[in-house]
């Protein structure tokens, strides 16, 4: 037996299909995030498309006169005047909207990157645990993650740019055309190649980043090993640096060497459309040159040929370059959309729960094995929890104890079979209401970068968040108020590393833990090793208060520790993925199977010497 991995959404390829799905998306992610702004920012992008055929014609229109002036002899100087003063309006127009333009585009990328941001972190909160423990998905959110925003802006800025410069080099173009047809047929011989080559070029240098995610991955899980707070000690201790390092630099090194065959490429490529085109357009330039000495043309052609002509070459260079560079962003938006598609493997329901949940339990026939695995992690679990019961659950490593309560949770689906809360299979519920039922202290859980009050009140930050006094209520009950109170700045000590300057022990962060479950008011409490931080004598006076904080909560333990099980209503013995054996801690030691044997030999441990 072997579960297939979840599919993922088909991958985003560079045809013409996908990449104008992803021109839209774009597109309608920047209209509907600021209107106004990308309004603002196309009108711009026209105006300042049309002036430089305008100050074109100004130039030619203003050596025209000045002949003509010097040619009459006279005195008259007002045609001359009003060219000039069309060319400083032109000149200052060009410089005001090149500035507005940019404040519309800064304020529209801060938009976006405040939207689309936001949006990632909403979609990510709304997928379930199994895609983040997905390699694949994991490349999915690194593509993600690559600034989404800015790939957004980006495409807007060089399309817009693209298009600003088609408009002034057709303006330029048509003024040209009129001076020397044969120019069109020059530009189109040798700008089209040219536009060909940058889009290949760009979509291998795409394929190849998106190639990299994998990668880059190890990359930044090297990094976090080299400067980790959690892992540097060991690191250090165990003289790892120097592998890490290198193994760093050896796909650095990579990266470097495919990048610069790319932009050596590039060069060539961009060298060569510079130098043919400059030289057909001097060229055309001998042959208008001659033509004005002929007197088919006039000195005022000559001049508008000479600068139209460069300008119109930076024009098409930036038309194939913007365009290009507008493309290659809708292929890393392509990125997004991939991550926007990848749907939440835990299903939403919409019943409710009872008004008032007893959280009684059962689980009916459940199988479950984790994607790509060969072997079940659960299989035919049946059992039946009553309201208000507690629970442990015993077994090796592996057992599958951690699965079962996490299925239960709905941070997985199982495979086969039913789950139930007060008769209701758990998945016709949402997870919201279903969360808002279940207190969880995970065997990995969390330490939060945040004061010793906001940590136990993250428990039901929606309503202790504000209320100190039930928070300090709470630390009683779960006795760590001495504890907080012996802290620097006792309920307002940031703690964690990361921002602040003190940092509790592992006993002491499990301790906060288990009063944030503490802190809601839930009727399923579900506690996976919530002592193994913890020495003997805290344990012993958290678990004297445990049944009056878990009073009337239906209670499930998984631990290690017999003293911890031993006071459950009832233990659940678990092997590969079954359960072998039920019954109080008494009638399982009588019954001297499993749960005997595991207790036997923890009690060895506890007599030695290193127990």
């Amino acid at each position: 037996m072997r579960v297939p991995p979840r599919p993922l959404p088909r991958p985003i390829t560079t045809s013409i299909q996908d990449l104008l799905s992803s021109v839209r998306w774009a597109a309608r992610m920047a209209w509907s995030t600021n209107a106004r702004q990308l309004v603002g920012v196309i009108a711009l992008a026209a105006i300042r498309g049309l002036i430089p055929g305008a100050m074109a014609l100004t130039a030619r229109g203003l050596v025209n006169a000045t002949v003509a002036t010097l040619q009459r002899s006279t005195a008259d100087l007002q045609p001359v005047a009003w060219w000039l003063l069309a060319g400083f309006v032109l000149t200052a127009a060009d410089g005001l909207a090149r500035l507005a333009s940019e404040l519309f585009a800064h304020r529209l990328r801060d938009d976006l990157n405040y939207r689309i941001t936001s949006d990632i972190l909403a979609h990510a909160s709304k997928l379930d645990v199994a895609s983040f423990e997905d390699p694949r998905f994991q490349d999915v959110l690194e593509r993600a993650k690559q600034d989404p925003a800015h790939h957004v802006t980006s495409f807007v800025t060089y399309t817009l740019i693209c298009a600003s410069s088609i408009v002034q080099a057709a303006s330029l173009l048509a003024i040209l055309l009129s001076i020397e047809p044969l120019i069109l047929l020059i530009l189109a011989i040798f700008t089209l190649p040219y536009l060909r080559f940058e889009w290949r070029l760009t979509a291998q240098r795409y394929a190849l980043e998106h190639s990299r995610a994998t990668k880059r991955r190890w990359n930044s899980y090297f990094i976090s090993c080299l400067t980790g707070r959690e892992s540097v000690a060991e690191v250090k201790i165990l003289g790892l640096a120097p592998l890490l390092i290198d193994r760093f630099r050896s796909l650095m090194a990579e990266f470097h060497h495919q990048d610069r065959e790319l932009y050596a490429r590039d060069f060539a490529g961009s060298s060569w459309f510079t130098v043919l085109t400059t030289a057909a357009i001097y060229a055309m330039f001998v042959r208008v040159a001659f033509r004005v000495l002929t007197r088919a043309l006039t000195l005022g052609d000559l001049a508008i040929f000479g600068g139209a002509t460069t300008r119109l070459r930076n024009a098409l260079e930036t038309v194939v370059a913007a365009g290009s560079n507008a493309m290659e962003q809708t292929l890393y938006i392509a990125n997004v959309i991939e991550f926007f598609n990848v749907p939440p493997a835990v299903a939403q329901g919409g019943r409710p729960l009872p008004a008032t949940s007893r959280a009684e339990i059962e689980f009916r026939d459940v199988f479950f094995a984790y994607p790509g695995c060969n072997e079940w992690a659960l299989a035919g679990i049946d059992l039946h929890i009553l309201p208000g019961e507690t629970v442990a659950f015993v077994g090796e490593n592996g057992a599958g104890k951690t699965t079962l309560v996490k299925l239960l949770a709905r941070l997985y689906e199982p495979n086969q079979g039913r789950i139930l809360i007060d008769g209701i299979d758990v998945q016709e519920l949402s997870r919201e209401q279903l969360y808002s039922q279940i207190a969880f202290v995970f065997q990995g859980f969390g330490r939060y970068e945040a004061t010793a009050a906001d940590n136990i009140a993250y428990g039901d930050w929606r309503r202790a968040l504000a209320d100190r006094e039930r928070v300090k209520q709470v630390a009683t009950m779960a006795g760590v108020d001495e504890m907080i109170a012996a802290l620097p700045q006792g309920y307002d000590t940031m703690l964690g590393r990361m921002f602040g300057e003190y940092d509790l022990s592992g006993g002491q962060w499990q301790k906060i833990a288990v009063a944030r479950a503490f802190a809601r008011d839930a009727a399923l409490l579900i506690l996976d090793e919530p002592t193994s931080n913890i020495d003997a004598r805290a344990e012993y006076e958290l678990f004297t208060r445990f049944r009056s904080l878990a009073h009337g909560r239906t209670t499930i333990i998984i631990s290690h520790r017999f003293s911890t099980v031993s006071m459950a209503n009832r233990i659940f013995v678990m092997n590969r993925g079954r359960i072998v054996e039920s019954g109080t801690h008494e009638e399982l030691l009588a019954h001297a199977g499993n749960y005997a044997d595991l207790y036997r030999l923890h009690q060895r441990q506890m007599a030695s010497p290193a127990g």
